[in-house]
């Protein structure tokens, strides 16, 4: 509600974009595009409506979103709690919302909130949320029709939040309305919320939050890990709870809004841009790696909040406007992802631009989103399985304008859908319910080596993948403990009906290889990962295939993928004896293109003889023991660059000519800065810090915490990135690169 101090403050601010209205259809239908008109003129402008400077351009919202002491965020929790509220919900107490606080309040809250939303928990989730996305589209597949946001985004998301809580089906409806209820709170600090809808709100509000606040004091000391649990049972360094009841109760109510519609408005988002853009999802439903492409582009173009909100503490100019202490400023974040001075072809709906991540719709600095890493696997998950499922779906108006109209979050109500019901039967072929396989098939392949042949429980066909893929295999071991291993497919990637591993016994090993081969037998369920591929076979006239011992796995679908294209090409598979030397029956049928080159017959593979003269027009790819692929990068040296691809069972091993020293490292998207020290790595670092980063070998084999380099050098010993890849300087894996000497502060994204 307007103040007279505000109404006092909105005379006489100029510039004023006249074109710009935050009520109309044009705003409502793109945002970005209303914003983008008003950009070049007025890329700072006086919005009377709001009470607000409207800022647009990216570097200035980067200069506000990055400056908490000039830029508060305070004023985002400054809703006026009606005086009937006031005894059990006092107005200090909204002001302690997550999105309303600076620090070090701020920081203290953020600390305990983001001990619910940590990397494994969010792994640990991804399986149940492909598995509830396809139990809701089974409730209305056979219709043909819906309204897509209330029964398929926001109850996939509703769903998830509550498991994130822990909430039972009995508090779902509450949970629902106090979604709508938290955004209606927050947006009258800034927007008027006329009577009666502001009794009838707040009157909800404060009956669901003493609801929640009952539960909290249940699980205090629990030692359960949802998010209440985790909130509740969190302790203070002198001994006493972290967080008050009210807050964490405060707090559960903004992770019920944040948590549901903000990533169901961008389900629903994505839907109507891949309508308007049927390349993508061509590409997308090819290759399954490019959802989170999908939903990234998706919020890039049109955030679900376009605005986030801020005050100024004191007198400040930007894009050459002079902003009084005391004013509210707008942050489009719609219009920061479209800045054509920082992004080429801004208004291009593209899923393979080369950074995907490189907006701001999830902000920046203190405030970036707690559970975006939540955000980003719930999208792309729950777009992947309803396109799997439903491949034909298509939105019926993509111009419909169903909203409730709030500037900062414009809240679409509905968008209806169809499509053939003959995809039904078709996904009962075609799609996989989970990735919980079983082993239907073990084989002796060699000795030492056993074949797995995976299939998922129900039949279903297993997610595509392309030659040089890779999965993670989750080994129970003896001692309770789950070994995660990573293993090259090596059966035919046409075939969707399953995978197949070969898994060498490493007597010196870790112990996940001998857990397979004493765990895994036919009948055994196992978990595994989603294929994922840093050893793709690029296209190319002629191949030349080196493998050594279990290395040759990969190269099996490769040798697959040459043939169907056409391609000559040659392999040389070198191993200790013939009868360690696996799948050897599979490739003789290709006669004289294999050469088999058993050690203690014919001694080591000839690298010099076969590499010394360069094959014009030859890609090398090589997999096996690190001797082999030492000796084959020395005997390659004086090939073309980039003529070499290499994919190691362990990590590359690096010569280091000092000792390591501390650096520090900005994470750009949070703002948080952590100090590295000599003898721990990045993602240690980031983890102590509570940062959400992802991981799995913690070797630099897998690829999975590849990491883009905003500034700095860095030292890579990685054994991913091409010598072309490190050079360029664009990205690291963070558990084993390092900052290059003389280089005292990385800056990364993500």
């Amino acid at each position: 509600m307007k103040t007279p101090q505000d109404e006092a403050r909105s005379v006489g601010r100029c510039p004023v974009a006249h074109g710009f209205d935050a009520m109309g259809d044009d705003y409502y239908r793109d945002p970005a595009g209303h914003l983008a008109t008003v950009r070049d003129t007025s890329p700072v402008f006086w919005y009377p409506h709001l009470n607000a400077w409207i800022v647009t351009r990216r570097e200035d919202c980067l200069t506000v979103l990055s400056d908490w002491q000039t830029y508060s965020s305070a004023a985002n929790s400054a809703a006026d709690v009606p005086a009937k509220h006031r005894e059990v919900y006092p107005p200090d107490l909204v002001a302690k919302m997550i999105v309303g606080q600076d620090p070090p309040g701020h920081t203290e809250t953020r600390s305990v909130a983001q001990r619910g939303f940590v990397k494994e928990r969010m792994d640990r989730l991804q399986p149940e949320i492909e598995a509830r996305a396809h139990r809701i589209i089974d409730r209305f597949e056979n219709n043909g029709s819906a309204n897509l946001l209330e029964e398929y985004s926001l109850e996939l998301t509703t769903q998830t939040i509550m498991a994130l809580l822990g909430l039972g089906y009995e508090h779902e409806a509450m949970m629902r309305q106090l979604r709508d209820d938290l955004f209606a709170v927050l947006s009258s600090a800034h927007e008027p919320l006329p009577e009666p809808a502001r009794s009838e709100v707040w009157d909800r509000f404060v009956e669901a939050n003493l609801k929640l606040r009952a539960i909290v004091e249940e699980r205090r000391d629990s030692e359960a890990d949802d998010i209440i649990s985790v909130m509740a049972s969190a302790r203070a360094k002198d001994g006493s709870y972290a967080l008050p009841t009210p807050q964490i109760a405060l707090h559960v109510s903004e992770f019920a809004a944040a948590g549901t519609d903000t990533t169901a408005q961008a389900m629903t988002n994505a839907v109507l841009f891949l309508a308007r853009n049927p390349g993508a999802l061509e590409d997308a439903l090819a290759e399954p790696e490019l959802w989170p492409r999908v939903f990234e582009e998706t919020v890039r173009r049109r955030p679900s909040s376009t605005f986030t909100s801020r005050r100024a503490t004191r007198d400040v100019e930007l894009s050459g406007v002079r902003i009084p202490a005391g004013d509210m400023v707008w942050v489009a974040l719609a219009s920061a992802n479209t800045d054509p001075g920082h992004v080429e072809r801004p208004f291009e709906f593209d899923i393979h631009r080369p950074d995907p991540t490189d907006h701001l719709a999830f902000t920046a600095g203190r405030h970036t989103c707690l559970g975006n890493p939540l955000a980003r696997v719930q999208g792309a998950t729950g777009l992947r399985v309803l396109f799997e499922r439903l491949p034909s779906l298509r939105p019926d108006d993509t111009d419909a304008l169903d909203f409730l109209r709030m500037a900062l979050l414009p809240v679409r109500r509905s968008l209806r859908v169809r499509w053939d019901v003959a995809d039904v039967e078709r996904s009962r072929t075609r799609t996989v319910r989970t990735l919980n396989l079983e082993v239907t098939e073990r084989t002796e392949a060699s000795d030492g080596v056993v074949a797995l042949t995976l299939s998922h429980p129900d039949g279903g066909e297993l997610p595509p993948w392309k030659a040089g893929a890779h999965i993670d295999v989750h080994v129970p071991g003896g001692d309770g403990e789950v070994r995660v291993r990573q293993y090259s497919l090596c059966s035919d990637p046409e075939d969707r009906t399953s995978y197949r591993v070969g898994v060498l016994r490493e007597q010196d090993g870790r112990g996940g290889s001998a857990a397979v081969h004493d765990t895994l037998t036919a009948g055994s369920r196992v978990t595994v990962s989603w294929p994922r591929n840093n050893f793709r076979l690029l296209p190319s006239l002629r191949y030349l295939f080196i493998a050594g011992g279990i290395g040759v796995t990969p190269v099996l679908p490769m040798i697959r993928e040459a043939e169907r294209a056409g391609a000559e090409w040659e392999l040389v598979y070198g191993g200790r004896t013939q009868a360690s030397m696996a799948f050897r029956d599979e490739l003789a049928v290709h006669g004289g293109r294999v050469t088999v080159v058993p050690q203690d017959e014919l001694g080591l593979i000839d690298l010099p003889g076969l590499l010394g003269e360069v094959r014009e027009g030859t890609l090398v790819y090589a997999c096996g023991p690190e001797p082999l692929l030492r000796a084959v990068e020395e005997n390659t040296a004086h090939w073309p660059k980039n003529s070499l691809r290499l994919e190691r069972f362990a990590p590359k091993p690096v010569v280091r000519t000092a000792p390591d020293t501390p650096f520090e490292v900005e994470f750009a998207g949070s703002g948080t800065v952590v100090e590295v020290g000599a003898d721990e790595t990045i993602l240690e670092a980031a983890e102590k810090a509570g940062l959400p980063v992802v991981s799995s070998c913690k070797t630099g084999t897998c690829g999975t915490c590849e990491t883009p380099i905003v500034s700095g050098r860095a030292d890579h010993r990685d054994s991913i990135l091409t010598p072309s890849e490190q050079e360029a300087d664009r990205t690291m894996l963070i558990c084993v690169s390092r900052a290059a000497a003389g280089c005292p502060r990385l800056v990364l994204g993500g």
